[in-house]
């Protein structure tokens, strides 16, 4: 497979083939810019001129925080807090709508995440590249254990015309990967389900057990702490919704 500076990236977050190669280039993509954030932006005015106007959502600040260098987020909150105090929330003064429509544009923006879309952007494009002109790569991307909702989207989405006759054939592959593993999941929450029934009793969980948390990292492309499951079968787990 021919590597370059731009596929490198794709092909290491593919090679895994556990869960979805989409996700794992966006916490790729997120980590480095949390850390360049944290980092060597501190020095750059154009980036906290920026940072200080969007700010981060949750997801991001906590990605901040994980990186350890509390100095640096101290003073990017400290000015990021100075700007709102003097621009958006003044202690006094007269009601101002659009100050309030201001702040709703800065609650709902976030650097990294701007920042994000748009490298998902390219990155598909890569991919898109890729999977017209390599037969190994296509391969590659064929043998993936799916690609989660949100991605599905995103490379089906993303410049179009770019991936020209293909299109149907990569819509067809991707279609394969996450309608596939979509009906696996409704089949195992259905079986998970089903073990409430005292009918079930003595049955096998199978692969229901994690069900629940499979199926919302596929809706939402988050990992959530799975909560354990009794290892009894079909017995005594919770009370019979079924009549």
């Amino acid at each position: 497979m021919k590597e370059n500076i731009c596929s490198i990236p794709v092909n290491d977050v593919f090679m895994p083939k556990d869960g979805c190669p989409m996700c794992r280039m966006r916490d790729m993509l997120e980590e480095r810019k949390a850390d360049y954030v944290t980092g060597s932006a501190m020095m750059e005015p154009n980036v906290r001129i920026k940072t200080n106007e969007q700010g981060f959502c949750h997801r991001h600040f906590q990605m901040m925080v994980k990186q350890g260098k509390r100095l640096s987020n101290a003073l990017i909150l400290e000015s990021h807090l100075q700007q709102i105090s003097e621009q958006l929330v003044p202690p006094a003064g007269k009601y101002d709508k659009k100050r309030m429509a201001a702040l709703d544009t800065m609650l709902n923006d976030c650097f990294i995440c701007r920042d994000i879309k748009e490298n998902m952007e390219n990155m598909v494009r890569i991919v898109h590249a890729m999977w017209i002109s390599e037969p190994e790569f296509r391969q590659l991307y064929a043998e993936q254990k799916y690609i989660c909702l949100e991605h599905y989207y995103l490379l089906l989405t993303v410049d179009q015309k770019g991936l020209g006759k293909s299109l149907q054939a990569f819509y067809d592959e991707t279609s394969r990967l996450t309608g596939g593993y979509l009906i696996e999941l409704k089949n195992d929450i259905t079986h998970f389900c089903s073990m409430f029934d005292y009918r079930s009793a003595g049955k096998s969980w199978g692969n229901s057990k994690d069900s629940i948390e499979r199926s919302i990292e596929f809706l939402t492309g988050d990992k959530v702490a799975a909560e354990p499951v009794p290892d009894t079968d079909g017995e005594d787990e919770e009370e019979d919704y079924t009549e």
